[in-house]
């Protein structure tokens, strides 16, 4: 058994059950519904579903990021058991979760200054974000130590590519990314950004296509383009959504036909409550190894 906690927080979008079978930990984030406080505890509180339904229906959300206090509580536990701590946050281009556990990561430190605690930006976000950490238990349980995880982490982490696309754009006008005015002549024409992480870990407009359909196929393409080994392509592949899972499964049925060496189906999680309290429903997201991120 290993001798360190590998951690994350609850925004890489994976199940609680994946979580538990690669031996994960995780700290999870808040949202508000209506106003009433919860934990982004992969549906636990209030079902995937239903949140997507609250949302659609004009029931407000907010979020709020870990802060230094919890953080510290966290790390304490695993580090007062003899336990060293290797945590990956949430994007610092999407979040200040990063700068929050670097500062409780320090306070730590000098109240046990014989265990290692490292703290990495991922650069990721959702299910790609998840991706990077199920590939860093696979690495764990081969063998790698906390040293050798965190340097294969910083190397590698911007090899994981994330391509998002929206079929309902409600919530990009409600959240200001999109004017009202050009909303409605987008949801009018049927326009469906395309967006993807840059090398900074920002959420960043590539394209906006016309129709589901011609988006659905454009997403595809940029696995095509971007992956390790083109259609030779032998790693994992993961999907997020909110709340439209038959497109989810459309784009899964493309990329499984297309990359015929995939390490198993196509997986779909659920876009969670954190990240999807501000894409709301209709969105899905592509996650895969490839070239790295450079712009």
């Amino acid at each position: 058994m290993s001798d360190f906690i590998l951690s994350c927080c609850s925004t890489a979008d994976l199940s609680k059950e994946h979580f538990e079978e690669k031996n994960i930990s995780y700290i999870c984030f808040h949202y508000k519904l209506n106003g009433v406080d919860y934990f982004d505890d992969l549906g636990q509180s209030i079902p995937f579903e239903e949140f997507y339904q609250r949302m659609d229906s004009g029931e407000d959300t907010q979020t709020s990021q870990i802060n230094v206090t919890e953080y510290l509580e966290y790390f304490e536990k695993f580090l007062s058991e003899g336990k060293d701590v290797l945590h990956l946050t949430l994007s610092s281009g999407i979040s200040g979760s990063y700068n929050s556990a670097i500062n409780a990561a320090k306070i730590a430190k000098e109240r046990f200054p014989e265990r290692k605690i490292y703290v990495v930006d991922s650069l990721a976000a959702s299910s790609g974000y998840g991706l990077l950490m199920d590939k860093l238990a696979e690495l764990r349980d081969g063998g790698m130590d906390i040293d050798e995880l965190k340097d294969w982490a910083e190397e590698n982490k911007l090899r994981l590519h994330h391509w998002f696309f929206s079929s309902d754009l409600k919530f990009f006008i409600k959240g200001g990314r999109v004017s009202k005015t050009a909303g409605t002549i987008g949801t009018i024409l049927g326009i469906c950004p395309l967006l993807n992480v840059d090398f900074e870990g920002h959420l960043i407009p590539r394209a906006k296509i016309r129709t589901k359909k011609k988006v659905i196929r454009e997403i595809v393409k940029r696995m095509e383009e971007f992956a390790d080994d083109g259609y030779d392509y032998s790693g994992k592949c993961y999907i997020s959504q909110s709340a439209c899972t038959e497109d989810a499964k459309e784009v899964a049925s493309l990329i499984e036909k297309l990359f015929p060496k995939l390490d198993g189906k196509v997986v779909i999680n659920y876009v969670g409550t954190t990240i999807g309290s501000h894409t709301g429903p209709g969105t899905v997201a592509l996650f895969f190894w490839g070239k790295k991120r450079e712009d």
